[in-house]
């Protein structure tokens, strides 16, 4: 049973999600501090982790942080739940590794959407063809990137947006369907979020990230990297 870890020291918040959670049929456990949540996940890997930003002992941001330099836990994804809201801490969670950002207050649907959407991408691909455009190297079998023969790390749904750009050279996306297809369910609305993943993912490729042209009142394609 697909197992997920939730840090959050308001105890309605952490039962009620938990409580919807388990109700989903996934098997959940709640943390209120951080050195809890560390000394289990000494022992066990969850397929998924909700992080709360405000935390007693030390902020979500720096459990964040530590996960993604961990070889053990780099690649599970991690939805942040959080009362901040503004584009700077998303970018900020973003910059961090976070694979989604969740603002409080939320509907428990929207949470469940957003947990199925996660664990689906983070499902192993049966796809086996790899890409190659110039320096860059993408497997979506394997899940790994590497620019100049380096290894990238990317967030669950940057490896999606250039897995679906990279499969489709040349073809350009509109945000609108960036959102669809990488979200996969009813997002927000805010386009933006596909503008803040695109200048994420073109900073981590360094010197790859001219490779995903924008299309000026469009959106986004890979080509050749001679921006439009």
């Amino acid at each position: 049973m697909t197992m997920i870890y939730f840090v959050e020291d308001d105890n309605s918040i952490r039962e009620l999600v938990l409580y919807t959670l388990n109700n989903a049929g996934y098997e959940t456990r709640g943390f209120d501090k951080p050195s809890e949540f560390w000394r289990v996940i000494k022992d066990e890997t969850p397929d998924l982790i909700l992080l709360d930003i405000m935390l007693p002992e030390e902020s979500g941001l720096d459990i964040l942080k530590k996960l993604r330099a961990a070889s053990r836990t780099k690649k599970v994804p991690v939805m942040m739940l959080t009362a901040k809201s503004t584009e700077y801490d998303k970018v900020i969670g973003l910059d961090y590794g976070a694979d989604d950002y969740l603002p409080k207050p939320f509907g428990m649907m929207e949470l469940i959407a957003r947990v199925r959407a996660l664990l689906r991408r983070a499902e192993p691909s049966a796809r086996e063809e790899d890409h190659r455009v110039g320096d860059l190297y993408v497997s979506p079998a394997k899940h790994i990137v590497k620019v100049q023969g380096k290894e990238v790390i990317l967030t669950f749904k940057e490896f999606e947006m250039l897995d679906l750009l990279i499969e489709n050279i040349g073809i350009v996306f509109t945000r609108d369907q960036l959102l669809t297809k990488i979200w996969g369910y009813a997002f927000d609305g805010e386009s933006r979020t596909v503008d803040v993943h695109i200048r994420s993912l073109r900073q981590k490729l360094g010197p790859c990230g001219s490779l995903i042209e924008t299309v000026r009142g469009i959106g986004y394609r890979i080509g050749t990297g001679d921006e439009l």
